[in-house]
Parts: C-alpha cells; sequence; structure tokens
C-alpha cells in the first residue's frame, strides 16, 4: 500500500521541510569556513623578470631584497590585506537576495517568506565575496613593494 501523498499546507510536509532547512543550518557554518580558509591560503610573491640586474645579484639577493621592500611597506603603515570588504558586501548582499526573491514571492504568493530567505542568502554570499576580498593583497601594498624593487633595479612583471 503507497504512503499517503503530502499536501502542500499539511504538518508532515512542514516537518519536512524543516527538516531540510535545519540540516542547512549545521551544514552551512562548515561549507563557509572551508571557503574562507582556501581564501586565506597564503599572500602572492612578486615574479622578477631575469634582468641583467637580477642575474648579477642572484636570486638570494632577490629575496632579500624582496623581503626589506615587503618590510619597508608594512614599516610605512601599508596594509598587506584590505580591509573593510566584509559588512559592506553582507549588506549589499542581503538587500540584493531580499529584494529579487521578495519580487518572486509577489508572485508566488509568500512574498515576505520569500524575501527573508533571499536577504538570508545575499548575505551569506556577500559576507563570503567580502571575506575573499579582505584576503586577496592591497593594490596600495603591491604598488609599494613594485616601486621599491624598481628602484633597486629589478622589474617586476607580476604577482603570483
Amino acid at each position: 500500500m503507497a504512503a499517503p501523498a503530502r499536501r502542500r499546507g499539511s504538518p508532515e510536509r512542514r516537518r519536512c521541510c524543516w527538516r531540510r532547512r535545519a540540516r542547512w543550518c549545521v551544514q552551512l557554518p562548515g561549507m563557509l569556513a572551508a571557503v574562507l580558509l582556501a581564501a586565506c591560503a597564503g599572500t602572492p610573491d612578486p615574479v622578477l623578470y631575469p634582468n641583467a640586474h637580477l642575474q648579477t645579484v642572484g636570486p638570494a639577493a632577490a629575496e632579500r631584497d624582496i623581503a626589506q621592500c615587503r618590510q619597508l611597506a608594512s614599516a610605512s603603515g601599508v596594509a598587506e590585506q584590505r580591509h573593510g570588504q566584509v559588512g559592506t558586501n553582507a549588506a549589499a548582499g542581503a538587500a540584493v537576495g531580499g529584494a529579487s526573491a521578495g519580487a518572486w514571492g509577489l508572485v508566488r504568493g509568500n512574498a515576505a517568506e520569500n524575501a527573508l530567505a533571499g536577504a538570508a542568502a545575499g548575505a551569506a554570499a556577500g559576507t563570503v565575496r567580502g571575506a575573499i576580498k579582505n584576503s586577496e593583497t592591497s593594490p596600495v601594498y603591491k604598488n609599494f613593494v613594485q616601486k621599491c624593487l624598481r628602484d633597486r633595479g629589478y622589474a617586476v612583471i607580476g604577482w603570483q
């Protein structure tokens, strides 16, 4: 004998939906932590073009000069990573997610619930995006280190 079909508003269906939501509530922090750890894996290093100066001084001296230029940038007050992006991106994501899901909810007839779910999803996406942006090396820091190395005779062709 087949099990009775679950109606849209039935208590069995509501319990099932809450179980799925509870599972997401448990899994979401783990997924966010994995993304954040991947974003913070390491800072890139400048890649030097093998010009005459680099060939003359050698790779060991070039590594010392890179370390000194990084130290000079930090001592001058230049931050290596960007800061202040997480909260801004979370708020923007919540606004966009809430508005778009709420608009869809108007069509489907459950605007408030969809808007709340969309705002939560948008805030989570914005938080992850902001955290990834925060882990990127600051353009000002890169420019500072590149100028320092250029003044010492090196040619920086990029960061890796």
